[in-house]
């Protein structure tokens, strides 16, 4: 027979399940009263509420000692407890497995699109834990483009063709972008960002691989068809610059890799200074594309940016041989 010790009579069956899972020691178990049983059947409901899982004893011997003990007893009812309880604990096992396996592909499906929206080194150290620092890189290559005359085409279609024309566009983008050590920072409207550099650095090698990326976008625009508007040649406008930035994840809900610095804004005016299906490119990137000696570039000209005066800039009209 168990009882309750009398210190615990007050509390609810709810509050000693709770003290229960809590595990804290001296642990919350029934006083037996080896009156009314044996002394072996209490050592086995002893061992039965152990508190480490290992200690305490399989069904199958369970099931022995209980026949043991209940000889004289009907077999039926004692094998028919057992069955219940068996099976119980079989259930149990097999809906944590189920529920284990849910929370795994949720968990997969997570870290897919934390991979997507951030870049995977910084994915890892959140994943980790950690805190992501804001970083400083002295030299990254941003290229900015959008589509010229947008707003007027989005006048003049439904919403639902927008969001197709953009939809089609950047996931054409983004199966190019994927053939490059570049990374796509964010999509704004018809705006495209990209940077290479970062958060893994490469050398001077990002200034090629977005004078290459930006070539292979340009094509594909040249060849790119709108649903609605068949006939019509999408226009692309790009324009690229290298200096110095600084990065870091901004936000908790909707983490975001955000880059910082004058060069985020340079960049900027390079695409809204440039012209349709042009690459327009500044000193400081036409600078360091030179050093690989296999890009066609072609001066513009001193150009009058908002905030920055005259700047010296050029065309990417192509490359001329292959990087060795």
């Amino acid at each position: 027979m168990l009882c309750l010790p009398d210190g615990l009579r007050q509390f609810s069956p709810c509050q000693i399940l709770d003290r229960l899972a809590l595990g804290e020691w001296p642990y919350l178990r029934p006083t037996v009263n080896t009156q009314v049983h044996s002394e072996e059947l209490g050592l086995l409901m002893q061992r039965c509420w152990a508190e480490e899982p290992a200690e305490r004893p399989e069904f199958s011997h369970i099931k022995v000692l209980l026949h043991k003990q209940n000889r004289e007893h009907s077999r039926d009812i004692l094998d028919n407890l057992l069955s219940r309880m068996e099976q119980y604990a079989n259930n149990l096992e097999e809906l944590v497995e189920e529920r284990t396996q849910a929370y795994l592909e949720e968990k997969r499906k997570a870290e897919a699109l934390l991979y997507q929206i951030l870049p995977h080194s910084v994915a890892e150290q959140l994943k980790r834990g950690e805190t992501v620092q804001a970083e400083a890189f002295d030299s990254v290559t941003i290229y900015f483009s959008d589509i010229v005359g947008f707003t007027a085409l989005s006048a003049e279609s439904t919403p639902l063709q927008v969001v197709t024309l953009l939809n089609d566009l950047y996931t054409c983008f983004d199966a190019i972008i994927d053939n490059f050590d570049v990374y796509k920072v964010e999509t704004i409207g018809d705006a495209y960002m990209v940077v290479s550099g970062l958060p893994v650095r490469n050398g001077k090698m990002h200034a090629c691989e977005i004078a290459r990326m930006s070539l292979a976008l340009l094509e594909a625009v040249k060849t790119f068809k709108i649903h609605h508007r068949p006939d019509q040649q999408l226009k692309l406008r790009i324009g690229i610059h290298s200096g110095p930035v600084c990065a870091g994840v901004v936000g908790l809900k909707m983490p975001r890799y955000c880059l910082f610095g004058d060069t985020v804004n340079t960049s900027s005016r390079m695409e809204s200074n440039g012209e349709p299906l042009k690459i327009h490119v500044s000193s400081a990137t036409h600078d360091v594309l030179q050093e690989f000696n296999c890009f066609q570039l072609e001066l513009r000209g001193d150009v009058e940016m908002k905030g920055k005066g005259k700047m010296r800039t050029y065309w990417l009209l192509g490359e001329t041989k292959s990087i060795e």
